[in-house]
């Protein structure tokens, strides 16, 4: 009894060792289970979560004046969703109260946006990317916390309208460098007219007609190209600006020179080739074989041509 006895345990604990191992297997199997169909779910949800974002983004979606507008107001949108590239055929975002508080790197992908409308926000930066949006005309930023402009912006080619008021962080610029060349700008931006701390700027090649009167609020102005533009007259406060050293208006509608700016002590290089200026000034000669090594519409030139229209307005003497 006592051998069958312990055949029976020895059976016994083994048939329980046996229950066991299985019992763990299947229970490792089933923690298993659970994992992979968790992930499952969490993806299914992640999907279902986009689906509705999607379906609720496609409710803003409006046709205006022949342009697909994307249009949300006074609702809470602090970031925009990855998702929103499914929608790259829009033209215009109209997006304002919405708390967001940066523009996505992945606005490039809207290779079809001419009006990009942000204002009254909470928006810090501007990303590189905005450069790659070769169509953009109008940027609109005002009202948000804006601190630096990126130096790609220069790469929107066709950039009309450019505003950025009531950003009161925006103190300076990357390097205190702007390059708004060939773009479409009839005016200066008084967004950039605001910026104290900017040392060079390009605005050449665009279609300017005026400078601002106040364009002396640029104190820090060092160059400034204006060259390729529509300009007709200049501002007289353009003699404030202390620290301009180079000036270059050629090809422009120029009729006239301010007098004042004869008192420009600190500017070295101006340019006034190609403008339909209302007196004829030559110069003389500095060398013999008669090749005139300056600038021919130069300092010098300025400078004659200021003196000139001042003896041509000058009371004939007495006969």
């Amino acid at each position: 009894m006592v051998g069958v006895a312990a055949c029976g345990s020895v059976s016994s604990i083994k048939a329980l060792w046996e229950t066991r191992i299985q019992r763990r297997r299947q229970e490792e199997e089933q923690r298993g289970r659970p994992s992979r169909g968790g992930a499952t779910g969490r993806l299914s949800v992640q999907v279902w979560e986009d689906q509705a974002v999607l379906a609720r983004l496609r409710e803003k979606l409006q046709t205006e004046d022949g342009r697909l507008v994307l249009r949300i107001e006074q609702e809470e949108w602090k970031n925009l969703p990855a998702c929103l590239v499914r929608f790259v055929q829009v033209q215009e975002w109209q997006i304002h109260r919405t708390g967001l508080l940066k523009v996505p790197p992945f606005i490039c992908s809207f290779q079809n946006l001419l009006v990009l409308d942000l204002s009254r926000n909470a928006i810090t930066e501007i990303p590189q990317q905005i450069g790659k949006l070769t169509r953009l005309r109008e940027l609109l930023l005002s009202y948000n916390r804006i601190r630096v402009v990126p130096e790609e912006l220069g790469g929107c080619e066709i950039l009309e309208r450019l505003e950025l008021a009531m950003n009161r962080d925006l103190k300076e610029l990357p390097d205190q460098h702007l390059d708004l060349s060939m773009n479409d700008f009839v005016s200066l931006p008084d967004c950039v007219v605001a910026l104290p701390a900017l040392q060079w700027l390009d605005m050449g090649g665009n279609r300017l007609q005026q400078l601002p009167d106040d364009i002396h609020r640029m104190q820090m102005l060092q160059t400034l190209w204006l060259q390729r533009n529509e300009l007709q007259i200049l501002p007289e406060n353009i003699s404030r600006m202390s620290r301009l050293d180079t000036l270059v208006l050629s090809s422009n509608r120029l009729r006239d020179i301010p007098s004042l700016m004869e008192d420009m002590t600190n500017l070295r290089f101006v340019n006034f080739r190609d403008n339909p200026l209302i007196v004829d000034v030559s110069l003389p000669l500095r060398t013999e074989d008669g090749e005139d090594d300056r600038e021919m519409f130069g300092r010098d030139f300025m400078l004659t041509y200021i003196q000139e229209k001042r003896r041509r307005a000058e009371p004939p003497p007495d006969g």
